[in-house]
């Protein structure tokens, strides 16, 4: 997430690895119920630390976009993509950037829906795998390695591809967008939103991902989404999740979040219902943008229990007989 920190947190503090403020309203759907036996406990914060560990590690320099620890990272997911029964959305798993000089790549697989009357809708489920790389050293550290920005919407996403992928209960399409570059301004979103445009893709919704690697405290919902009053996807979210699970952040609507994360692009090149989920409220979580940005410092139990409860919302509304996630006027 692009976030002007500095100005934020001033304003802000004005106002007031190992494999991890507003009650909703909810809305009648036509999803199905049901969903695999397993979902609710699918992933394990034993598996999501491996993950995050491999992520966030020294090794990988802090991924920054066209470097070399990126291109680990990049190998990494279509592993994790070839691996679980994604195939690449175009020739290869690889979408090269035309908008970055240093060459980088967006990692984009697919998954086909199984209703022939549904599958040429798609949705799009995404975040973004890069970060700021190397910085200025504090205590000997210069490594900024990005755990919670953004190895952990990376998890999460690769963690609903790999229930996706082997699976198979989408009967619209699903793609699987990890994209490079949001550090430098949202290229890769940028990128991948104007190339599927172009394409004509017929594009339902697109959900990002980003900063879920610890837990909101003192609220009365799960995660939050920004451009929350934008659509009805938190209210179709809790219907379905038969809970609370996504709620309204005032602080995002303040700091226009929005536009701020890779789901904006998508917003602007097709006008559907583009959202960022997100559980960092700038409270709890003191090293963006730093070296302290590690993965021990992540909840890997949170992280899990944010797969396992948002996949049989995604579940629902890939299978859902109509398309319920609407804009307001």
């Amino acid at each position: 997430m692009k976030i002007l920190f500095y100005t934020l947190a001033t304003i802000f503090a004005v106002g007031c690895g190992s494999t991890q403020v507003a009650q909703t309203a909810t809305v009648e759907t036509t999803g199905s119920s049901k969903h695999t036996a397993s979902n609710n406990t699918f992933t394990d914060a034993e598996r999501i630390g491996e993950m995050m560990d491999y992520l966030a590690s020294n090794d990988l320099k802090g991924r920054e976009a066209g470097s070399e620890g990126i291109e680990m990272a990049a190998k990494y997911i279509e592993n994790y993509f070839k691996s679980y029964g994604l195939k690449p959305y175009f020739k290869t798993y690889r979408d090269t950037l035309s908008n970055f000089k240093k060459t980088s790549y967006n990692i984009v697989g697919v998954i086909e829906g199984n209703n022939p009357d549904l599958k040429d809708e798609f949705i799009l489920i995404g975040a973004h795998y890069d970060h700021i790389g190397t910085i200025e050293p504090e205590n000997g550290d210069y490594i900024a390695n990005g755990a919670n920005d953004n190895a952990s919407g990376t998890s999460t996403v690769l963690e609903m591809a790999r229930y996706f992928g082997t699976q198979k209960t989408n009967e619209r399409s699903l793609i699987f967008a990890l994209f490079s570059a949001e550090e430098k301004g949202l290229l890769g979103s940028k990128h991948l939103a104007k190339k599927l445009k172009e394409q004509d893709l017929n594009l339902y919704t697109m959900l990002n991902f980003e900063m879920t690697g610890v837990p909101l405290k003192g609220k009365d919902y799960f995660m939050y989404i920004t451009g929350y009053d934008m659509s009805n996807l938190a209210e179709v979210s809790n219907t379905y999740a038969e809970e609370n699970l996504v709620g309204f952040l005032p602080t995002a609507k303040e700091f226009n979040l929005y536009q701020r994360s890779d789901n904006y692009p998508f917003h602007e090149e097709f006008g559907v219902p583009s959202h960022t989920f997100c559980t960092f409220d700038f409270t709890n979580f003191a090293y963006y943008h730093k070296v302290g940005d590690e993965s021990d410092l992540m909840d890997f139990g949170h992280m899990a229990t944010l797969v396992n409860k948002t996949i049989p919302v995604i579940e629902d509304i890939a299978n859902a007989a109509t398309q319920e996630i609407k804009l307001r006027e």
